[in-house]
């Protein structure tokens, strides 16, 4: 879990609650419940999970109390598709009312960082993203564009009685992996798209193959200050919430993964 999302004045990037020690509260063969009071924030999380037998997932949620503000916030789940065939990994979401490109330069040049993805970029369809060079490329396809970093980001569009969440889900030989979240609490979803594309420590062009598939309410992975200026209020997308010290905050998400046939294909629908 990461609050703030990003980076920020007071606190290191992704906040305390990606970064400092939890205290433990209860654990068992199913559960697990642990504590954390931010020095950054002020906020007092409550992080649990919970699995149930015969069940290919994890049902976690975080509780969130004495925050003040508005904050951006989101999950952090990364994926290792190095070992997988270039282009092999199939990757599908719910349906989304808005897609782009990482709103400036994710990869920086004068790193010797690269990205191939057009900044601010806009589209419709995963398999069609404008890149820098005035080409489009399947981003539903993984791994790809090798020796290069982007990141994108999804806004998902809003629940309905047939489609009363969102999900992310990855194909890779052997198995399937798949997210669901409620739109409200979690309104867009970030890709990072990682491979090989930095050079600087801890990196090392090292970092390949992998997916970042990020739940977030945020300006990309922009932190707070930037999450606070709503840059995307005209289109209706919120990038930052509001907390009050004397309400709590609930947010649940369901990650899981299940091993399934070698020519399962790509994931058309979660209901």
């Amino acid at each position: 879990m990461c609050l703030p999302f990003g980076g920020q004045e007071n606190g290191p990037p992704h906040g305390d609650t990606a970064n400092a020690p939890w205290q433990l509260v209860s654990a068992s063969a199913t559960s697990l419940k642990l504590t954390q009071t931010g020095t950054d924030t002020g906020a007092t999380v409550a992080k649990n999970f919970t699995l149930i037998p015969g069940h290919h997932a994890i049902y976690w949620e975080h509780l969130i109390e004495n925050l003040e503000g508005r904050w951006n916030y989101g999950n952090h789940p990364v994926l290792d598709l190095s070992h997988v065939p270039a282009g092999a990994a199939r990757i599908a979401t719910s349906a989304f009312r808005f897609g782009s490109v990482y709103a400036g330069e994710f990869s920086n040049p004068a790193a010797g960082e690269t990205g191939v993805l057009k900044p601010f970029g806009e589209f419709s369809t995963l398999k069609s993203v404008p890149m820098k060079d005035g080409s489009h490329t399947d981003l539903t396809r993984y791994p790809a564009r090798a020796g290069n970093d982007d990141l994108i980001m999804l806004v998902n569009a809003p629940a309905t009685e047939a489609q009363p969440f969102a999900w992310t889900a990855v194909t890779f030989p052997g198995y399937v992996w798949f997210s669901l979240k409620n739109v409200d609490d979690f309104p867009s979803t970030l890709f990072w798209l990682s491979n090989g594309g930095r050079p600087g420590h801890p990196w090392e062009k090292r970092h390949l193959g992998r997916l970042g598939l990020e739940e977030v309410c945020s300006h990309f992975c922009d932190g707070v200050d930037v999450a606070r200026e709503d840059r995307l209020a005209a289109k209706g997308i919120p990038t930052s919430r509001l907390f009050r010290k004397d309400q709590r905050v609930r947010l649940p998400l369901i990650q899981a993964a299940a091993a399934v046939s070698t020519d399962f294909g790509q994931v058309l629908s979660i209901v």
